[in-house]
């Protein structure tokens, strides 16, 4: 598994004292406050007295120079896990804590790294319960899962609920294309077939020069930041609901972890750029039209170019069973999950013996009615 940085802020941005006996709030996503386990009291997010930002873009070109505010950057601390790699922030009075990513025990040195900061949050809406009912439904839909993992995900541990870090970047477009459109059109011709003249329509393209300009503005393109998961799990974690993020309060952290990010700013941008060329050479096809269309050049001015370091809801468990790793995520917005899929070579053994059972059984069926 590649490097990867898991981080909570620091403990002073992670506590928040109850008003009314001091201990910690931790956010309910089920009522959308803050609650304290020990008394009870509950305090609305928006009427905190910790504050928050303003969600705003950032202008790429100023971070790519280095001249952002000093109060758009942070230093933050991590452990990290020796098995898999992943740096993982916690309480700095922790000195042992299990990876979320792998179950390995964390004991390592700190490290310190300076990161953009988080303009926008989207909350949890799916508490831990609801998350692991829908783990456990997925898991019991998958047959050949062995019954001693699915036994185990339900009584284990519970999951882990994670910030993960996404940019989102915005940017106006204006591209000029060369190609050439075709046209389908048939042409009757005469063939032989077996021993006879018969006549055949055949398909022929027709093609002619075009040129022209498209644009288009992106909103949000959304970019994973984070190495820690296979990209191929947290894209199907999608759609995010991205209208509903909330300018960053550190008071939606409280409880959870939020995993900083490592891919970097510009590694972020290309990602970007190539699903914004991917939708510009949509956009060109569908204007030069026709039947078919071949694309000689496209030469695409980007401008305005803004982006955001998101944070985005999941609830995470990663299981050891009989020796290997198993990872399961769920949307902490929908409670759509994606994961390892375990086979069991028991079951997968009695299946195809009950179907060569059924197929033998068919063919002598067969044999006999003959």
């Amino acid at each position: 598994m590649s490097d990867v940085a898991l981080t909570a802020p620091a403990a002073a941005e992670h506590r928040f004292p109850c008003d009314q006996c001091g201990a910690d709030y931790r956010f309910d996503p089920a009522r959308g406050l803050l609650v304290c386990d020990h008394c009870g009291h509950e305090e609305a997010v928006g009427t905190s007295p910790w504050g928050g930002a303003k969600l705003r873009e950032l202008d790429f070109d100023a971070a790519r120079a280095g001249r952002l505010d000093a109060g758009e950057t942070e230093d933050t601390r991590v452990l990290s896990c020796p098995n898999c790699g992943a740096q993982v922030e916690f309480d700095p009075a922790t000195h042992a804590a299990e990876c979320p990513f792998c179950a390995t025990p964390v004991v390592t040195d700190t490290g310190i790294s300076r990161q953009i900061k988080p303009r926008g949050v989207l909350p949890f809406a799916l508490d831990e319960r609801s998350a692991r009912k829908a783990m456990t439904d997925w898991l019991g839909q998958l047959w050949f899962a062995p019954n001693g993992l699915k036994d185990y995900a339900r009584k284990g541990r519970k999951m882990q609920g994670i910030y993960v870090p996404y940019w989102t970047f915005d940017a106006d477009t204006k591209s000029r294309y060369r190609g050439e459109r075709g046209i389908v059109y048939y042409e009757t011709r005469t063939v032989m077939r077996d021993g006879k003249r018969v006549q055949e329509q055949v398909a022929k393209v027709r093609w002619t020069p075009a040129a022209g300009r498209v644009a288009r503005f992106f909103d949000d393109v959304l970019v994973l930041a984070s190495k820690s998961l296979p990209k191929r799990y947290t894209d199907a974690l999608e759609p995010w609901d991205l209208p509903a993020l909330e300018p960053y309060r550190p008071e939606y952290l409280a409880g959870f972890r939020a995993e900083a990010y490592t891919v970097e700013l510009d590694e972020g941008y290309t990602q970007a750029r190539d699903h914004m060329a991917r939708v510009i050479e949509r956009d060109v096809r569908f204007d030069i039209g026709g039947d078919r269309q071949r694309i000689h050049n496209i030469d695409t001015d980007v401008a305005n170019v803004t982006f955001k370091h998101i944070l985005l809801p999941v609830w995470l468990a990663a299981y050891k069973y009989r020796g290997k790793t198993y990872r399961f995520v769920v949307n902490g917005r929908t409670g759509r999950v994606q994961g390892e899929r375990p086979w069991s070579a028991i079951k997968i053994t009695i299946a195809v013996v009950l179907g060569l059972i059924v197929a033998g059984g068919i063919g002598y069926v067969v044999a006999m009615n003959q």
